[in-house]
């Protein structure tokens, strides 16, 4: 059974009159790997600087092991930061960056010694306590600030985009490294990101945020096969999000015509969102289709190829090893397990027709965001 480690009641942050956290409700467990997801200023770096003792909520509470910590500074909390900006001492090597806080701390010559090589062991830097900072590449510098953090033993450590600096392979390869990490110290790991991949990789919790609000808690196979509203279905993944009515329980309608799903416990003929994954699609011959569309753009990725079809003018997004050229005209056929059926939300009509896609959009607002400061 896990036994809650920190928690955030009802709290507010306002910086003059902007709202940049409303009413937060949040609890991590000991030795949790729970990850605060969003897009820029959704308010999870805030939370994470809350968690941290960087900033004090306007209004609510934090606990830590049920104790409130509102007033504790951040050095007398357990918990260490690692920033995007490694923020390491050129001047010292490798072992002195690392013993750093243990200096302070005055722990005796012989047990700093010892830990300081095990928390380089256990980064894969063993040996490397002579060489100067200047001499690591990004992902090594990247260990050495994680080093420099758990080598103080602390109960909780909060990472700020730590990744966000690296290439996408060595942060694929980091991932990997922190998630065991992770599991070898027993810690807990709160971890901040907008990288959807990587949340879902990594975590055992994800939290999802827009907007200063939590949209959904849970692991990550809740939040992908079961969003909440579709902010949710359309941040994480792919998502066609189609209007429907929900007959009864099993039966949505879309497009005039009845499918069965899997999903009950609506009204009856209540207003939905029918979110439909572009790999949950198959593409058949017009006489076998569930529906049928036509093709207008085609995209090669490598296993796949993107296509997106045209619904009476609504366009989806289908994952397929087919090719269908464009201007095909094609059926389409969904199983009853490749409809998830939400609620009408805040978000509803605004996210899930690909009309303007293409795979530049996506990579002009990642670098848009990459180069803006959150929060």
């Amino acid at each position: 059974m896990s036994k809650e480690l920190i928690r955030l009641s009802d709290c507010v942050m306002k910086f003059d009159d902007d709202l940049i956290l409303d009413h937060i409700n949040l609890y991590i467990n000991d030795k949790e790997f729970l990850t605060l997801l969003g897009p820029s200023g959704c308010g999870k770096t805030t939370t994470l600087r809350i968690i941290g003792g960087f900033q004090k909520p306007t209004s609510g509470d934090v606990f830590f092991d049920g104790v409130r910590i509102n007033d504790l500074p951040p050095h007398k909390r357990k918990v260490n930061t690692v920033f995007q900006k490694y923020a390491l001492f050129t001047h010292m090597n490798i072992f002195e960056n690392v013993a750093f806080g243990l200096r302070i701390a005055k722990i005796p010559p012989k047990e700093l010694t010892v830990r300081v090589e095990e928390a380089l062991t256990l980064v894969n830097l063993g040996g490397y306590g002579k060489r100067t900072v200047d001499s690591l590449s990004g992902g090594q510098q990247q260990r050495v600030a994680i080093a420099r953090a758990i080598v103080n033993r602390p109960q909780v450590l909060l990472l700020d985009e730590p990744l966000g600096a690296l290439d996408l392979k060595l942060r694929k390869d980091m991932q990997i490294e922190l998630k065991k990490i992770q599991q070898q110290v027993g810690i807990t790991f709160v971890y901040v990101t907008h990288d959807q991949e990587e949340a879902l990789s990594m975590s055992d919790t994800i939290v999802v945020m827009n907007q200063g609000r939590i949209q959904q808690i849970g692991t990550p196979q809740d939040i992908y096969n079961e969003p909440k509203n579709a902010f949710v279905a359309d941040f994480i993944g792919e998502s066609n999000i189609i209007d429907g009515i929900m007959h009864a329980d099993g039966v949505v309608g879309m497009y005039g015509k009845r499918f069965p799903c899997l999903d009950s416990g609506f009204s009856p003929n209540e207003p939905v969102d029918v979110v439909i994954r572009p790999e949950d699609i198959d593409i058949v011959p017009v006489e076998q289709g569930q529906l049928t569309g036509v093709v207008t753009e085609v995209t090669f990725k490598g296993v796949h190829y993107d296509t997106i079809v045209d619904f009476r003018g609504f366009k989806w997004l289908i994952q397929t090893t087919d090719y269908s050229p464009v201007g095909a005209k094609i059926g389409v056929k969904i199983d009853p397990d490749g409809f998830h059926i939400m609620k009408k939300s805040r978000y509803s009509g605004m996210f899930g027709d690909y009309s303007s896609y293409s795979a530049e959009y996506d990579e002009l607002s990642e670098s848009a965001e990459d180069s803006g400061d959150e929060e």
